[in-house]
């Protein structure tokens, strides 16, 4: 899936940092994976989705698959998938980050 260069014609979020794109500004979508802006697109790093931090993407056992321009954030840093109730943080955090997702609660 490749990322097309488009003037926004709706607001949009950012799949990177989960700030706003307005109308007319410049943003990169692909379909599928949704909008981020053009200074998002030069990254290297993702975010932990639960602690917002680096999510260690230079030590991450996948580094040599994983294509960080076409990854969605949903990455976990190895401190937060450590710690105690792990799965339930990360769940909770991607449901704050992503409503549309309407996650339901493990049984």
């Amino acid at each position: 899936m490749s990322w097309r260069k488009i003037p926004m014609k709706f607001p949009g979020t950012c799949i990177i940092c989960n700030e706003k794109i307005e109308v007319n500004e410049m943003g990169l979508w692909a379909k599928g994976l949704g909008v981020k802006h053009e200074k998002c697109s030069q990254i290297k790093e993702l975010r932990c989705a639960v602690c917002n931090g680096p999510a260690g993407c230079k030590n991450c056992e996948f580094q040599d698959n994983c294509d960080i321009e076409n990854v969605s954030p949903l990455c976990i840093c190895k401190k937060c998938s450590e710690e105690k109730n792990s799965y339930d943080s990360y769940q909770k955090s991607i449901k704050k980050k992503f409503p549309l997702l309407n996650l339901n609660p493990r049984n």
